[in-house]
């Protein structure tokens, strides 16, 4: 039996999340095209006869702006220090040195570094061919592999050389079990992705969704949730007028959210003040971040 953990890091919007989600199989991690969708470290397990992989998807790489971002940029952080394989994901876009002391960092570590470039299909054959000379040059010891996640272009060998390098091990996780996450965080999720996608500016990156009920009956589930803002001004962004707006994140929320847990939704939605709570510790720690 073979088992570890691959842990997936890289720069905001570079496909960490959907290359994660591919390698998986399933809608484990958040995607949508703006930066910073993804708050948490999530793990995504896939088993097979005689090995565990347990992929774990982390926050972009960021200078931290609030203390949520600082939180964020932990759990990134604690991604080098605690897997079996590193994946290093970025893409045919970024500029190779954008965050130099990461590179550095990852250039000390023992484990085995996986590179991926992704996005090749928005390129060509020559400027991928260029970036991988440059990644040999920053990171000596990565194995690289242009990819587009996207299209799941190459993850076959991405795969095998995964398995070929996962350690001997007892698996970690029941060999049913799809993530670490209960369903109550995927319901936060999906609502924080259907805000990103319905909103413009800071109103996105200012939300924090909260189950405050999750009732499962026979055909039916039945969730409250309630959306937590910074001020008076945002909340009646996010409502709108006569609530059209939260009413179209609730439409879409819900509907997503039957694909995902197979079944009838009745969703809630309220949305309250939580003054500053980005900045704010004992705010931080009762949504589940990491201070």
């Amino acid at each position: 039996m073979k088992a570890g953990f691959v842990n997936i890091i890289g720069n905001p919007n570079v496909g960490k999340s959907t290359l994660m989600n591919a390698l998986v199989g399933e809608r484990v991690s958040v995607i949508t095209s703006k930066s910073q969708t993804t708050r948490h470290r999530i793990l995504g397990i896939v088993n097979g006869e005689d090995y565990q992989i347990v992929y774990s998807d982390t926050p972009g790489i960021i200078k931290p702006a609030y203390k949520l971002q600082e939180s964020m940029l932990k759990a990134s952080r604690s991604a080098l220090t605690d897997a079996d394989i590193l994946l290093y994901v970025t893409d045919v876009m970024e500029t190779p040195d954008k965050n130099m002391e990461v590179l550095t960092a990852i250039n000390k570590i023992a484990i085995p570094v996986l590179l991926v470039i992704n996005k090749i299909d928005i390129s060509n054959q020559e400027a991928v061919e260029k970036l991988i000379v440059t990644w040999n040059q920053l990171i000596p010891r990565a194995e690289i592999f242009p990819s587009s996640a996207l299209f799941k272009f190459n993850l076959d060998h991405l795969l095998n050389r995964i398995l070929e390098l996962l350690p001997e091990s007892p698996a970690y996780f029941d060999p049913d079990q799809l993530t670490d996450r209960p369903e109550r965080f995927f319901v936060t999720e999906i609502i924080r992705a259907a805000i990103l996608e319905n909103y413009e500016r800071e109103i996105p990156y200012s939300v924090e969704p909260v189950v405050d009920e999750f009732k499962e009956e026979e055909k039916i589930l039945k969730i409250r949730v309630i959306i937590y803002v910074e001020r008076d001004s945002q909340k009646g962004i996010l409502i709108g007028h006569n609530g059209s707006a939260l009413k179209r994140v609730g439409t879409q929320a819900r509907k997503e959210m039957e694909i995902f847990f197979d079944k009838k939704v009745f969703l809630e939605l309220h949305v309250k003040v939580a003054r500053d709570w980005r900045n704010k510790p004992e705010s931080l720690k009762s949504f589940g971040y990491e201070i």
